[in-house]
């Protein structure tokens, strides 16, 4: 059963009736508005297409107006998603420049290790003495006691007395000797004493260690004649080190007689422990 035109009026007038008046004219104005649209766009007069090409542009000039602060929005949101990786990217880069110093830092320092390393072998190789190497572990140095750990021991040989030597030059004696290590009592400590020999007059001594303070001779002769530069060696009296081992030279300030040790104690990483037999030169 079709539909007549009369019920057809019959449901406009009910959609009409459930709005309320302004509603119902508004839509009746945009219903009579859309037809007139539509029959003006199939209008071909000049004057109309002047108005129309007019609305549109004015349409096209409002939507630029109106996506522009997107748009710029949009920028901003790019360009600072944009510097958040930038610096993203330069604490990354910059971690990465950390660990390659680090990395470049480690080899220059192992580089230099090997080279210590080296000049202790040849130092042991020329020499007719029977040395052993050893690494300081600890460092102990106070204004009073000073001493160094090494890390040999017995395992290797070395007993209480042994002389300490910085590549060429003597510095302390082995005072405490474990299985894997043990304490160098330093010429600079208060308790060290060591017989020693000042040339070029061959005046016997005996360095004593003042702590931080340099150390000086002791029990010279009364007349001596001791001179700045004069060299202090190692005098071999007692059996207790090997004689001619060099320690420093004499410099005379005020009524002391100071020996400026020839090695600087505070950088000494290896040291060769003398053992005190002798080799045979091939």
């Amino acid at each position: 059963m079709e539909t007549s035109r009369e019920d057809f009026g019959i449901v406009i007038r009910s959609a009409l009736l459930k709005k309320g008046t302004k509603q119902r004219f508004s839509l009746f104005a945009l219903v009579i508005l859309s037809i007139a649209l539509i029959f003006l766009e199939t209008i071909d007069l000049k004057p109309l297409n002047y108005f129309r090409s007019f609305i549109k542009d004015t349409i096209y000039r409002g939507s630029m107006i109106i996506t522009a602060p997107l748009k710029v929005f949009g920028n901003i949101s790019s360009n600072t998603k944009e510097h958040f990786n930038l610096f993203e990217s330069y604490e990354k880069l910059k971690k990465e420049n950390k660990l390659l110093k680090n990395t470049i830092s480690k080899s220059d320092f192992l580089e230099l290790e090997n080279t210590q390393l080296r000049k202790l072998i040849e130092e042991q190789t020329s020499s007719l003495k029977n040395f052993v190497s050893a690494r300081v572990l600890i460092d102990k140095q106070s204004p009073y006691l000073n001493s160094f750990i090494i890390n040999s021991g017995s395992n290797k040989n070395i007993k209480n007395g042994m002389a300490a030597l910085s590549g060429e030059n003597f510095i302390g004696r082995t005072v405490d000797v474990n299985f894997f290590s043990s304490r160098v009592l330093l010429v600079s400590d208060l308790n060290s004493k060591i017989p020693v020999i000042v040339e070029p007059l061959a005046y016997h001594a005996i360095l004593s260690g003042h702590g931080k303070k340099v150390p000086t001779l002791d029990f010279l002769p009364e007349d001596h004649e001791i001179q700045n530069e004069d060299k202090v060696y190692t005098s071999g009296k007692e059996g207790i080190f090997s004689p001619g081992i060099p320690i420093g030279k004499v410099k005379i300030k005020k009524d002391l007689i100071q020996v400026l040790l020839f090695s600087d104690l505070n950088q000494v990483t290896f040291i060769n422990i003398d053992l005190g037999k002798s080799v045979s030169s091939k």
